[in-house]
């Protein structure tokens, strides 16, 4: 009867461990997928960082052109028709600068974000970790003491059967 109840409990801490098993399977699968994501959101930061730095370049080189053209052109149609050619391409690529700093800064946040969400994943993983390794200790002793009390109750048979 007693060993009914003990070969019952370490069934139900076979399932508890194995439960605990597969949700840290499943939470360190969510982790990685997360660290994945992060790496493409600091790639695209990166990316996003380097075009940003071309467009300003570009808005310098125009903004020097501009000049060039106020300074160097007299007040012919061909000079009105190219300095304001060039204020319109300046307009625009300070406008797309404009979109790919809120771009960048939107990401920025994601990015944020998705290592909050990381560093809670790891968490719960850590967790999970911790209370699989005390289920698989409970596991082990109970594993004992069902082997102690087999061997006792052999022993106590056999002293029987010599009686």
């Amino acid at each position: 009867m007693a060993l009914e109840g003990i070969k019952q409990k370490m069934l139900s801490l076979n399932v508890k461990a194995e439960e605990a098993e597969s949700k840290n399977e499943e939470l360190t699968a969510k982790v990685k997928t997360l660290e994945q994501e992060n790496l493409a959101k600091e790639q695209e930061i990166t990316s996003l960082s380097h075009r940003n730095q071309l467009l300003e370049a570009e808005v310098e080189k125009l903004e020097g052109h501009v000049k060039e053209a106020k300074v160097g052109m007299n007040d012919s149609a061909q000079a009105a028709t190219q300095k304001e050619s060039l204020e319109r391409r300046l307009q625009l690529l300070e406008d797309e600068a404009e979109e790919t700093d809120k771009t960048l800064r939107e990401t920025n946040e994601k990015l944020r974000q998705t290592d909050i969400k990381a560093g809670h994943y790891e968490r719960k993983v850590q967790a999970l970790e911790e209370s699989r390794d005390q289920w698989e200790t409970k596991y082990e002793e109970m594993s004992k003491k069902y082997a102690e009390a087999n061997k006792a109750l052999e022993d106590f048979r056999r002293e029987i059967e010599g009686l």
